[in-house]
C-alpha cells in the first residue's frame, strides 16, 4: 500500500503488468533506471530475496525524498544514459532486469517553480536535473529561428513549426519570455480553442526532450542495457509518446533504435532479443481512470538472446 506522499509524487504506471514482465528472479540484479516516486523500485525489491540487489537511478535531486532504506538497494544520482557507467562502479558487471518508466512524474507537472506545465505560472524551465545548464528559457531565447523550428516539428511533430518559431522570435526581440505565462501569450493565438490544450501540450513536450536531450539519453541508455543485460534478462519500458516507443520497438525487433534490420542468408533479422509481448501491452480503463496519465503509457517487453 503507498502512502499518500508517494501516491502525489507519481502513481507507478502498468505496476503489476511490467513487474511480472521483469520475471524477477529472487537473487537476481536489478536496475530501476526511473526511479521518480519508487513505487516500481519497492514492487521489484518484494520480490527479492537477501541475496538480491536493485539500484535505481534518478537524476532529479527530489526524488532522493523517496529513497527505500533498505540494504540491497542502491540510489544512483544520474541519468540513465550513463548506466553503464554507474554499473561498473558498482562493482555490476551484468544484470538480470531493468526498468524504465519513460513518463514525466505527476511531482514534475504539479510543481508550477519547475515549469513543465502550461497549467500555472512560474519560471519557464523544464530541467529535470535543476543543476543541468540549459533550461527551456535558454532554448526559447537563444536558439535561431530554424533550430526553434526543427525543435517544434520533430518533437512535438507540430505542423505549424515554422509560424511558431517565427512568432517567438519576433516577440523575444521585445521582451525576454522566461516565464509560462509570458510564452503562452506569445503562442496561444497560433492555436484553435478546440485542440489549444493538446498542440500547447506538444509544444511543452518539444522544448521538454530537447532541455533534458531525451532521445539522446535514451538511445544511449538503450544500447547500454544490450550490453549489461544477461541471456534471458528483461529489458522491460513503458513509453508515452511516438518518438519514444518507435526507438524502443526498434530496439528490440532489430537490435538497434534506427531499425536496421540485419539479416541472415534465410531473410531471418539478427537481433539479440526475442519479444515477449508482440502486441504492445496498454493500461485497462480502471487504470486510466484511477490514473489519467497513464492514458498514452505502453509496455513493451522483450529477453535479451
Amino acid at each position: 500500500m503507498m502512502t499518500k506522499d508517494e501516491q502525489i509524487y507519481h502513481v507507478p504506471v502498468l505496476l503489476e503488468q511490467s513487474i511480472l514482465g521483469l520475471n524477477i528472479q529472487s537473487a537476481g540484479t536489478y536496475v530501476d533506471v526511473t526511479f521518480g516516486g519508487g513505487g516500481h523500485s519497492k514492487e521489484i525489491l518484494k520480490h527479492l530475496d537477501k541475496r538480491g540487489r536493485l539500484l535505481s537511478f534518478d537524476q532529479d535531486a527530489d526524488a532522493e525524498k523517496n529513497i527505500i532504506n533498505d540494504k540491497r538497494f542502491t540510489f544512483v544520482r544520474s541519468n540513465f544514459r550513463y548506466l553503464q557507467n554507474f554499473l561498473r562502479y558498482y562493482g555490476v558487471e551484468q544484470i538480470d532486469g531493468l526498468l524504465a518508466d519513460l513518463g514525466v512524474s505527476s511531482h514534475h507537472f504539479d510543481e508550477s517553480e519547475r515549469g513543465f506545465s502550461f497549467r500555472a505560472d512560474g519560471p519557464l524551465d523544464m530541467r529535470m536535473n535543476k543543476r543541468a545548464g540549459l533550461s527551456a528559457t535558454d532554448v526559447v531565447n537563444d536558439y535561431t529561428e530554424e533550430k526553434l523550428a526543427n525543435v517544434f516539428y520533430l518533437y512535438g511533430e507540430l505542423k505549424n513549426s515554422r509560424k511558431l518559431a517565427n512568432t517567438i522570435c519576433k516577440a523575444r526581440e521585445v521582451q525576454k519570455l522566461d516565464t509560462i505565462n509570458a510564452f503562452l501569450e506569445v503562442i496561444k493565438p497560433l492555436f484553435n480553442k478546440e485542440r489549444e490544450k493538446k498542440e500547447l501540450a506538444k509544444v511543452f513536450q518539444s522544448l521538454r526532450i530537447e532541455v533534458n536531450q531525451e532521445m539522446e539519453a535514451l538511445k544511449e541508455m538503450l544500447q547500454a542495457a544490450t550490453q549489461v543485460l544477461k541471456p534471458h534478462g528483461r529489458l522491460v519500458v513503458i513509453t508515452y509518446h511516438s518518438l519514444e516507443d518507435r526507438m524502443v520497438k526498434n530496439l528490440m525487433k532489430t537490435g538497434n533504435v534506427e531499425g536496421k534490420a540485419d539479416k541472415d542468408f534465410y531473410g531471418r533479422v539478427n537481433t539479440p532479443y526475442a519479444l515477449i509481448n508482440n502486441k504492445v501491452i496498454v493500461p485497462s480503463e480502471e487504470e486510466i481512470e484511477r490514473n489519467p496519465r497513464s492514458r498514452s503509457a505502453k509496455l513493451r517487453i522483450a529477453e535479451k538472446l
